[in-house]
């Protein structure tokens, strides 16, 4: 296994190769903290994605006809790169994505966690014998690989994101064409494909296409060969997404991860220093950039000013700047655009009457704590998704109240609920109308053996364990007629 950096980093493994995309134009791959270039990457365009799939649909084929064990090595020795690259891959998170070390250091934890447990998949696909009511009958029902997966990852979490789908995907016997998004290239993309590629992957059953959307993205949904595709990112392209996959001429199964407007409920029975805690993780890690972020917090009366206290308390104490310091919490947000969105809902939380308890200097992309307290339902604050270090407090008048703050929401992927009495919280939780709602913890929570996904508008599908298995392949009901049979006519 090589100790030496993976290389030629700037070029793209597309149908068995690694070489330049045939796209007019080039992507400058910059670091969100100080704006320095990291790589120029000569894009994709619709002949390189053609190329990339009908390949796949090729390789695809003998893969899917090898045994288990064999499928399974390969995904061992990519955990054990992974394992081996830890700084390398590390390094590249903080500076690509803004990742402060200790939010890399957990996504690159939840990446080697799932390609591990894909590595026990290729055993654990099962097939069934069906009992017949028609004499002579066997129904056998074969579980089997879909054929080629289109993987659309996001830039927040892009080396877990993207392997997510791609482990399970490989494991089961599928090619895989990744689309990572165009601010992550490496993370979301390339350097999987050095690890597979080093773990003895054969060549064309993964490639990877850096391109614009606006050249390569509808087309990437709406080609022929994917029979589906796996994307997260926010809900209207995910909803368009879905949109191309069951309207046009070729109709494919999606599985979608889409935004969330996840509740943090605090009854008044709560620990407050573990509810703060919990709060202070799970808003501000990764800059609150992650789908499963804190994003309303609900706290019944008698506990809403000493919560606010104490939050805003522990909030004014994280470290805000360069995400290669390992004391630092909050980094940059990942580009101009966020940055503009999150000084648009500033103000909009200002015009709109909430009550400002924190602020700070916004330099360049680093964005301090802002927290508002007395925020409404009707407040833009609690309608929409936020995705960075911003927070709305809303006040319940007692437990049902903050169920109906809780489920007045079109979203539904994670929540969290704090209470001493724990099956009282249970019981709140069963209601919530969510996907995942995590018991005196926090919202942010992901374990790569336990279903992952949403409600409503937050997605459709489950990752993880069995349900990736579930995701990943298709039933295909093979009958035998084991004697004549006595037909009507």
């Amino acid at each position: 296994m090589s100790s030496t950096p993976f290389e030629n980093l700037n070029l793209l493994p597309i149908a068995g190769e690694w070489r330049e995309g045939r796209h007019a134009q080039s992507l400058n791959v910059t670091n969100p903290y100080d704006g320095s270039t990291l790589l120029t990457i000569k894009q994709a365009n619709r002949d390189d994605l053609d190329a990339a799939y009908q390949r796949a649909a090729k390789a695809q084929r003998d893969w899917a006809a090898t045994g288990p064990a064999q499928r399974a090595a390969v995904m061992l020795r990519a955990a054990e790169i992974i394992t081996a690259r830890r700084e390398e891959i590390i390094g590249w998170l903080v500076r690509e994505s803004g990742s402060t070390r200790i939010k890399a250091e957990i996504e690159w934890n939840a990446a080697r966690g799932i390609t591990l447990e894909a590595a026990s998949f290729p055993s654990r696909v099962h097939g069934r014998i069906v009992q017949s009511n028609i004499p002579g009958k066997e129904n056998r029902i074969y579980r089997e690989a879909l054929g080629v997966v289109g993987v659309i990852s996001p830039w927040n979490f892009p080396f877990h994101l993207t392997q997510r789908s791609l482990a399970p995907a490989l494991a089961l016997g599928n090619a895989v064409v990744v689309k990572p998004a165009s601010d992550t290239p490496v993370t979301g993309g390339l350097l999987l494909a050095r690890v597979f590629e080093e773990a003895g992957l054969p060549a064309g059953l993964l490639s990877v296409v850096v391109g614009p959307g606006a050249e390569i993205g509808d087309a990437f949904v709406e080609h022929p060969v994917p029979a589906l595709i796996s994307f997260t990112g926010s809900t209207p392209v995910g909803l368009n997404i879905g949109g191309l996959a069951s309207g046009g001429k070729h109709l494919k199964h999606v599985a979608l991860e889409l935004g969330g407007n996840n509740p943090f409920v605090v009854l008044a029975d709560a620990d407050l220093d573990r509810a703060v805690n919990a709060a202070i993780m799970g808003k501000f890690l990764h800059q609150g950039q992650i789908c499963m972020a804190v994003n309303r917090i609900i706290v019944e009366d008698d506990l809403y000013d000493a919560f606010i206290e104490r939050f805003v308390e522990r909030a004014k104490s994280l470290n805000v700047g360069d995400p290669a310091q390992a004391d630092t919490v909050i980094g940059p947000v990942v580009n101009q655009k966020q940055l503009a969105s999150l000084t648009g809902k500033i103000a909009q939380a200002k015009n709109e009457g909430a009550r400002l308890l924190l602020a700070g200097e916004i330099r360049g992309n680093l964005v301090p704590p802002h927290i508002f307290a007395d925020v409404t339902p009707e407040m833009e604050l609690s309608r929409e998704e936020i995705f960075g270090p911003l927070v709305g407090i809303q006040r319940a008048r007692d437990e049902e109240h903050a169920l109906q703050l809780a489920n007045d929401c079109e979203y539904g992927l994670s929540s969290a609920v704090f209470s001493r009495d724990t099956e009282r919280a249970v019981r709140f939780a069963r209601r919530v109308q969510a996907g995942m709602t995590h018991v005196n913890d926090m919202s942010v929570n992901d374990e790569p053996h336990v279903p992952f996904g949403g409600e409503k508008n937050s997605g459709l599908g489950r990752f993880n364990g069995d349900w990736a298995i579930e995701e990943f392949t298709t039933d295909h009901w093979v009958s035998v007629q084991h004697t004549p049979r006595d037909y009507p006519f």
